[in-house]
């Protein structure tokens, strides 16, 4: 008896991957076939794959230089076992050889129980799923796809690409937003500073000169008295908030809501908008492309966009391309998507380019969103350092004014 591993589909699309043990590769067929699935590929696993033995170091008797794994963790050994597969090794010795350099310990442990379930005949794709924050639905599709064509190497090196160019795009956002929101830190903090040290100082000497205060000395006074004798009322008011909106946005209603004031914002809606139909684009592209099946590709997109507004559309538009409809009709009907973006689709269709198309309508948006951030970027810095100055210029401005207006004998 040898054992055999056998890539069959249901009648829906999805993929599945199963080692059998049989006579020959007939007899592996006929089973998988009487679990009324359709067999799209047979290989007979090497007894060198079946008899070989891991070597790898326990992960509970190594050190690491980190817990969590990083998604450059991830990205990293995708990128060394597409090179190790390619180059003959076979998978569960790579898996081992790579485990044995990971620097993070949640990997390494995931990586020990993967390669536990490969030498108990399980496929490579179902055992990832079994640990979905670091292999997502995404990972366990393609992977799927690159055991039943034979192409892994080839898979993992296109899903190493996308996860760069995804990593380097939220790179790009998350640096354009982390100026303003260091610059209003410090904002905030100049002013605690002013209401708790600078003020009552102020305060005192006033009271010394028995003078009245113009009315800007006095609101900022005010102001000043509020923070400083409020400040922890002030501060657990803002934390409360802050978990309460938290909490909000994590229900469905709240979060669809919360979606919905963000597409709706003046400019930086649509900006939002395009960063959602470029994660769409770009994860469907490389599922198309990789030889998902249409309908589960967009099952898999729903799950993964992350936006619920945009995971509605998406499930409408399966729907209608369940019915028979081409992908770029119920798009256009749904009114989410940019004319552009489902013109290209219909291109795309009717040429049967349509992952590329999908991949050039990613790569455009991409570019489009990156060339606002840029632009932003540039402008907001002045505008942060006026509205700072604005702010601390006016503190000064009242907490001198007093004595500008004795000195003048007003």
């Amino acid at each position: 008896m040898s054992k055999y591993l056998v890539a069959a589909k249901d009648a829906a699309g999805h993929i599945f991957n199963e080692i059998v043990e049989a006579s020959d590769q007939d007899q592996a067929v006929r089973q998988i076939q009487g679990k009324g699935l359709f067999v799209t590929a047979v290989k007979k696993l090497a007894e060198e794959y079946l008899t070989w033995k891991p070597s790898a170091s326990p992960a509970s008797k190594r050190k690491f230089s980190r817990d969590k794994a990083s998604l450059e963790d991830v990205i990293s050994f995708a990128r060394q076992l597409a090179t190790m597969l390619e180059s003959g090794i076979p998978l569960l010795r790579a898996i081992v050889v790579i485990s044995d350099q990971v620097e993070s310990r949640e990997l390494a442990h995931v990586l020990e129980e993967v390669v536990a379930d490969v030498e108990q005949g399980q496929p490579f794709s179902r055992s990832i799923a079994k640990h979905p924050r670091i292999f997502s639905a995404f990972w366990v599709s393609l992977v799927e796809v690159g055991e039943a064509s034979g192409t892994m190497p080839k898979i993992l090196e296109k899903l190493t690409v996308y996860m760069e160019d995804a990593a380097a795009f939220r790179s790009t956002i998350i640096g354009v937003l982390i100026y303003p929101a260091v610059l209003f830190v410090i904002c905030v903090g100049a002013v605690i500073f002013f209401a708790v040290f600078v003020g009552p100082t102020f305060e005192r000497v006033f009271k010394d000169m028995n003078i009245t205060l113009p009315p800007l000395t006095q609101a900022m006074m005010v102001i000043f008295k509020l923070i400083k004798e409020q400040f922890l009322l002030l501060f657990a008011g803002a934390i409360g908030i802050f978990f309460v909106f938290s909490n909000y946005i994590r229900t469905r209603s709240g979060r669809r809501g919360f979606e919905e004031f963000l597409f709706h914002m003046p400019v930086f809606g649509r900006v939002v908008k395009l960063i959602v139909v470029e994660k769409f684009t770009s994860q469907m592209a490389i599922l198309m492309d990789s030889g998902v099946p249409i309908l589960y590709a967009l099952e898999i997109a729903e799950r993964l966009v992350d936006n619920s507004v945009c995971a509605e559309v998406i499930k409408d538009v399966r729907e209608g391309v369940r019915e028979g409809k081409l992908l770029a009709d119920p798009m256009e009907q749904s009114g989410f998507f940019p004319s552009m973006a489902v013109q290209m689709i219909r291109v795309g269709e009717e040429t049967g380019e349509l992952g590329k198309m999908l991949n050039h309508v990613a790569v455009y948006y991409k570019r489009n969103v990156g060339e606002f951030l840029k632009r932003f970027g540039i402008l907001i810095e002045p505008v942060m350092l006026v509205v700072m100055g604005a702010i601390i210029g006016t503190i000064v401005i009242a907490m001198f004014l007093p004595m500008l207006t004795m000195s003048t004998g007003g």
